[in-house]
């Protein structure tokens, strides 16, 4: 049997759009999740901005300090936390941690309000995959940085 090129050129455009709606309504087997460590780390974690450079502009706000107290009480939690401002992107972050490694967490409302909610969340008991799954669920954007201040910080329970 012969076909002729109007049969094969319409096979080929059924084909192609078949092959472009299995593509468009596929689902992905791992979503856009910004970069973080899955587990603890093995060897001594960068240190965190040093207490004595935090001042001037960057730390003339309440919740500007606060979070990055409460960055020092949970440093191996945001080890394992991703960070959604993308700064894995555009600066080459590894997980939240890094954004508190240098002040660019005082300047970012989304690092600084996932800190926050990591810490109330370690505090009430919280596992490190229950606070990433908050995370990544985008319930760090119920924080209010406006209250986040010195007066939430408590001792952490060892």
């Amino acid at each position: 049997m012969r076909f002729s090129k109007d049969h094969i050129y319409r096979g080929f455009g059924v084909a192609s759009l078949a092959l472009l709606t299995l593509a468009a309504t596929a689902q992905w087997a791992k979503p856009d999740i910004p970069a973080y460590h899955a587990n603890p780390s093995r060897s001594p974690m960068p240190k965190l901005f040093a207490d004595a450079e935090r001042n001037g502009v960057y730390f003339s706000r309440p919740y500007q300090t606060a979070s990055y107290k409460m960055a020092d009480a949970i440093p191996e939690v945001l080890y394992q936390m991703p960070c959604y401002c993308r700064c894995d992107r555009a600066m080459g972050h590894k997980s939240l941690h890094s954004c508190f490694e240098g002040s660019h967490a005082a300047v970012c409302t989304t690092c600084m309000s996932e800190a926050a909610y990591a810490y109330q969340q370690h505090r009430a008991g919280k596992t490190i995959a229950q606070i990433r799954s908050g995370i990544e669920r985008g319930d760090w954007q119920e924080v209010d940085l406006a209250a986040v201040n010195d007066e939430m910080l408590e001792p952490l329970q060892p």
